[in-house]
């Protein structure tokens, strides 16, 4: 062991022999024995029976224990030095100097730095590296000006460490000062001086002047090419870095992992996978793809632009030690809806022991979010509390959204309640948790409390926003989130402006929803989808059919869910051969294949048309088992032409599906009473009873000066009972005068035509004309929402009313909007 330590201290010994002065004595064997001693006392560190003091040779030990990271022991050599008189020389000194601040200790690096006798450029560089490692940048820019003050040498080695603390605090003013002083001392053609000053113009976005620089520099090494390279990729140069690369390659420079990690980002900016692929093959000629930025690199190339198995072939051939590979590609993963492939991986990670971070807690969290796995989330969950991830605002939000989708909010709001440091995502992550679950009043009030904890609304809250309001049909509170989006400069997000469109269609102004779709800059495949249904929901088919074909002409694509707008618009207006049409090519020529929306669609179009024996066939072709919502769609069709047989038959369907549908009992109860067949009522209202099945009761509201008023049948609640009654009398009294008869087919009940005659104008929806025409300004617009379908002698009194009032009377039922003007429904009496 002797022999083995004296080796040892010969080899370092000859190293430090080498750079010291001639003129000083070798103490070979008293520093060997010292060092060889195995008591742990400051003998063992410096050689204190030496009659002369050597500088270099504890210049020597100090830097050993810098590399062993080992600052005790340098300070223990250090109150020996002081002991025998401190007596360090200028080289020595600079040593102990970076010891103390290398390791931390700035406080006790500075005292030194104050009481050095004399210092030099090495000294003051050392100290602002120091500082700008600890965050002591207003320091480390005083001892800059100070090194130029006092007069000493700006070398290399100043520019570079003065502008790397530049790009540390973000100050591109100082860059340009910095950079003329170099060009005076001719230091920018420096390629050490060169890189630096490319980086610092990279990271402020000046690539133009980058490129300058790097034209000046003299001898352009690997790091310098490099340098430009990732500095055309950071700033979307991206063609030019690709250029630059090329021209690196003819210059005869082998590229590097850097080099390689952004040429492939640029090739991704561009799009060019074939490129990506090309230099992929030159980074298994040069042996790079083991790298891990590289490796990385590749991944985001190929799941970018969705090869995302070619990823995994990567994937698999990259090293795994890191958890980088693992969360890239869990993420990846979850982000392109293969949940299942994510939390695979995730498995394969653990049995790995590769340990997660809060990347891919979050990246594994959305997966379960997706995919409804609560039981994984609970489980992550508790991990997060045993590594102490709870408190990370990414994996905190993740976690929230999976309680969130999985319908478990109480136990997210727990959670949002209890964390300090939410942020935005965690505000909207609760905003658009409530929204999905249609609870939209909490929505808003949730959002009133973050305006109120001065937290920023993001795209996500307004789009969020604006689909709470198309549910309610609030337009007032619509309305308002639109203003704040427009002073938020959020009005021309492609999300927001998308919610714009729905939001405004389901509030009834479609001529404000097709504004904001003429306005916006980019319009997506959902800009042309929401535009299509609203025309269609509004019963404007030939409108919807028109910004259909107008966006065939374009090169967006229709989906699925625009054949179903396109379709809708078809069966609102009874366009049974554009609708063939078009379910005919939207198989051939964009080859979708129908899914269950689509022949809900068909079978609807038929039956309202009375082909109820096609209606049938096409049922039958379905390749898979028919969803309720098409026997629903025959049954309402039966409902229409008095097909007793057949509409029992669809409802039997119904009940095998959905035992509790109230809708269903409705319905077959009303095609009983049209048919008089007042038995069969009994009987499937009894059924009712027995199974506990309650009738949704028919409410139609109005939204007046920020309050919603809600009326149901015969309701006499209202505090203006006496106004309203009073008003549908006189509408009574007019409308006849003018030819409305009341349809007494309308009321399925067996009672006398008089008393039918009353009861119609006792409906909600008149009840809530009524004070609508009470409270609103005159010539305004009247909107009204119904939960129900609108009833055939309703529409036809309504429409008689919009002659006598003179106003539009907009009413939205569940299934579409009627806007009744001058006595004519903008749904033509197709409904």
């Amino acid at each position: 062991m002797i022999i083995f330590k004296c080796c040892r201290i010969s080899q370092q010994w000859r190293y430090f022999a080498e750079r010291r002065p001639p003129y000083l004595p070798y103490r070979f064997s008293s520093m060997a024995a010292q060092l060889c001693r195995d008591e742990s006392t400051c003998k063992e560190v410096v050689p204190s029976f030496s009659p002369e003091f050597d500088s270099h040779l504890y210049a020597g030990i100090l830097q050993q224990f810098i590399k062993a990271d080992d600052p005790t022991r340098g300070k223990i050599l250090h109150c020996q030095i002081l002991k025998r008189g401190n007596c360090l020389d200028l080289f020595a000194r600079n040593i102990l100097l970076n010891l103390y601040l290398k390791n931390g200790h700035f406080s006790d690096g500075l005292n030194l730095f104050d009481e050095m006798p004399d210092r030099n450029v090495v000294s003051f560089v050392t100290v602002i590296q120091g500082c700008s490692q600890l965050g002591e940048y207003d320091k480390a820019v005083d001892l800059y000006f100070k090194l130029h003050k006092e007069g000493h040498e700006l070398n290399p080695f100043v520019f570079t460490t003065i502008l790397k603390l530049l790009v540390s605090m973000g100050w591109v003013e100082m860059v340009w000062p910095i950079h003329a002083c170099g060009h005076k001392l001719g230091h920018d053609s420096n390629a050490f001086v060169g890189t630096a000053l490319v980086d610092a113009y990279s990271v402020f976005g000046f690539a133009n002047v980058a490129k300058e620089v790097f034209k000046g520099i003299v001898e352009k090494d690997m790091v310098c090419w490099t340098g430009m390279v990732s500095c055309y990729a950071e700033n979307d140069c991206f063609e030019d870095a690709v250029d630059l690369f090329n021209q690196m390659r003819i210059e005869r420079m082998v590229p590097n992992n850097f080099t390689f990690a952004s040429v492939i980002k640029a090739c991704l900016g561009l799009k060019a996978v074939r490129v990506g692929k090309s230099v992929h093959a030159c980074v298994l000629k040069t042996c790079y793809e083991m790298d891990p930025y590289v490796g990385v690199s590749l991944l985001d190339l190929y799941t970018r632009s969705g090869d995302i198995d070619d990823a995994r072939k990567v994937f698999e051939e990259i090293p795994k030690d890191d958890v980088v590979p693992w969360s890239f590609m869990i993420a990846r993963y979850s982000q392109n809806d293969r949940c299942e492939e994510a939390l695979d991986l995730f498995s394969q990670m653990r049995m790995a022991l590769v340990s997660p971070n809060q990347f891919t807690l979050a990246s594994v969290l959305q997966a379960c979010a997706t995919t409804g796995n609560l039981e994984l989330g609970r489980q992550i969950h508790c991990h997060m509390l045993k590594v102490g991830l709870d408190r990370n605002v990414f994996a905190f939000n993740a976690l929230m959204d999976v309680y969130a989708k999985c319908g478990k909010m109480d136990a997210s709001m727990d959670l949002f309640e209890e964390f300090e440091n939410k942020n935005e995502v965690s505000w909207n992550t609760m905003i658009v948790g409530y929204v999905q679950l249609g609870d939209a009043e909490k929505a808003f009030l949730l959002f009133l409390n973050m305006c109120e904890d001065r937290v920023q609304a993001t795209e996500v809250t307004f789009s969020s926003l604006l689909r709470a309001s198309a549910c309610l049909a609030a337009l007032e509170a619509g309305t308002q989130i639109h203003t704040m989006a427009i002073k938020t400069m959020y009005d021309g997000d492609d999300a927001v402006s998308n919610a714009l469109i729905d939001m405004y269609a389901k509030c009834g102004r479609i001529k404000d929803a097709r504004v904001v779709f003429d306005t916006m800059s980019k319009l997506d495949v959902v800009s042309w989808n929401s535009m299509v249904s609203a025309y269609s929901m509004h019963g404007l088919g030939i409108d919807a059919l028109k910004i259909f074909e107008t966006m065939r002409g374009t090169d967006i694509k229709p989906n699925e869910m625009t054949f179903v707008a396109v379709l809708s618009a078809c069966s609102n207006t009874g366009s049974l051969v554009q609708g063939q049409s078009y379910f005919t090519s939207m198989q051939e020529e964009y080859g979708i294949e129908p899914c269950m929306e689509h022949y809900t669609c068909m079978v609807s179009l038929l039956g309202r048309l009375g082909h109820l024996d096609k209606a049938v066939k096409m049922i039958e072709d379905i390749p898979h088992e028919p969803s309720v919502m098409v026997w629903r769609a025959l049954l309402g069709a039966c409902v229409a032409h008095n097909n007793v047989e057949l509409g029992r038959f669809a409802a039997e369907h119904v009940f095998e599906m959905e035992p509790q549908d109230e809708s269903t009992y409705v319905l077959l109860s009303n095609i009983y009473a049209t048919a008089k067949r007042w038995d069969s009522v009994a009987f499937v209202r009894k059924s009712m009873k027995r199974k506990r099945v309650k009738k949704e009761p028919g409410l139609s509201w109005v939204e007046h000066q920020g309050t919603v008023h809600y009326f149901s049948v015969g309701d006499d609640s209202h505090p203006d009972i006496k106004l309203i009654r009073g008003m549908l009398e006189w509408l009574n009294y007019r409308s006849k005068i003018v030819g409305y008869a009341p349809n007494h087919d309308a009321i399925l009940l067996d009672v006398e035509d008089d008393e039918k005659a009353r009861l119609l104008w006792l409906h909600s929806e008149r009840i809530a004309l009524a004070f609508a025409l009470l409270r609103t300004p005159p010539g305004s617009p009247i909107r009204i929402i119904k939960n129900l379908r609108i009833c055939a002698d309703c529409h036809v009194a309504i429409k008689f009313v919009s002659t006598l009032v003179r106003r539009e009377i907009v009413v939205r039922d569940i299934n579409r909007f009627h806007h009744f003007n001058d006595g004519v429904c903008s749904c033509n009496d197709y409904w």
